[in-house]
């Protein structure tokens, strides 16, 4: 995930303990792609004391993901879902085709895996 993207990510999650101001600033260059010239305009502030914000608050964002995960433990938990979904499908193409041999080792293997992730994602 590229850092502009990451941090985007994070604000979703923790932009709720940033000032307005500081959630403001970020969401205006994150999310809007706004230039740092166009966001001291809309606050009144210099190019430089938006810089100073937007590093202030990312530090916040990253130290706090550090700390608790919650970002990290959710797109586990969603990539977890989807490789499941994936599973099942497969499964489910398996038993409609009615193989046999094939079969039972596929829905053996996934059912395996399934397994897994569900572990993976409740720990």
């Amino acid at each position: 995930m590229s850092k502009n993207l990451e941090i985007s990510f994070l604000l979703d999650f923790y932009g709720e303990v940033l000032t307005e101001k500081q959630r403001d600033v970020m969401e205006q260059y994150y999310n809007d792609d706004l230039s740092l010239a166009e966001i001291a305009d809309n606050f009144g502030i210099t190019r430089q004391g938006v810089r100073d914000a937007i590093k202030r608050s990312e530090t916040i964002i990253l130290e706090l993901e550090e700390k608790v995960g919650f970002a990290r433990r959710y797109k586990a938990v969603q990539d977890g879902v989807n490789e499941i979904e994936s599973l099942v499908r497969s499964i489910r193409f398996c038993n409609q085709e009615n193989y046999t041999y094939a079969t039972s080792q596929s829905i053996q293997t996934n059912s395996d895996k399934i397994l897994t992730i569900i572990k993976n994602i409740s720990d």
